[in-house]
């Protein structure tokens, strides 16, 4: 009886619309901080970019947990919904904070391994953006999703390694100079690790998503 209820009621397929809203909304955001990290005269303009993204972000954020509290019956649980958007709401928040780290400290050139992290931001957004249409038939879709987040992982666990190699680099090159050098690179490098590991906090969330729809 309450199946047969539930099939009466007004459903919100909107949220499958929201989901790539927001995919996009990271993948620009992304996009624009690889271009940010190859320094020189455009740092500004791509600060701004991502800090517009941001904020267009935050609204999707807002209709979807709108929707949810309307909604009397969404897609998945309730829950789901709210983690799976906050994670990529995170992800863009992480670019967010660190284009105005660049801003604040007025940096305007990067070390390879900065550049090389950057670069693999919009690589993992445009994973994160190819799963959310698959998300409207997870049994049917669940295998290549699988493969989404596990290329996802894959990227985020190839930024560490660069992180790790990047933070060497810099201790070397400046253990005998310029400490707020090594300071202020130290914290871009930190915020660029964050940025991948909010995008492997997506991947997750999707996987959860499938392993409980299976």
């Amino acid at each position: 009886m309450l199946s047969w209820f539930q099939a009466l009621m007004p459903k919100e397929e909107r949220f499958f619309e929201f989901f790539s809203q927001h995919a996009e909304l990271v993948v620009a955001g992304a996009e624009a901080l690889e271009g940010l990290f190859l320094g020189g005269e455009k740092v500004e303009h791509y600060c701004k970019v991502i800090y517009e993204r941001e904020a267009e972000a935050d609204e999707v954020t807002r209709q979807v947990l709108t929707a949810v509290r309307r909604t009397f019956i969404t897609p998945f649980d309730r829950t789901d919904i709210q983690d799976l958007t906050t994670a990529m709401d995170d992800s863009i928040d992480q670019m967010n904070k660190t284009a105005k780290l660049i801003a604040l400290y007025e940096v305007r050139s990067f070390d390879p391994q900065m550049q090389q992290m950057a670069a693999m931001a919009p690589i993992a957004a445009k994973l994160i953006r190819d799963a959310m249409p698959l998300l409207s038939s997870i049994g049917k879709n669940s295998p290549a999703l699988h493969r989404l987040t596990e290329r996802i992982i894959e990227i985020e666990e190839k930024s560490d390694q660069l992180h790790d190699a990047g933070r060497k680099s810099l201790f070397l090159a400046h253990r005998n100079g310029n400490a707020m050098d090594f300071i202020i690179g130290g914290e871009v490098y930190d915020h660029l690790e964050k940025v991948m590991d909010r995008f492997e906090d997506v991947a997750n969330e999707i996987s959860a998503l499938v392993t409980d729809h299976l």
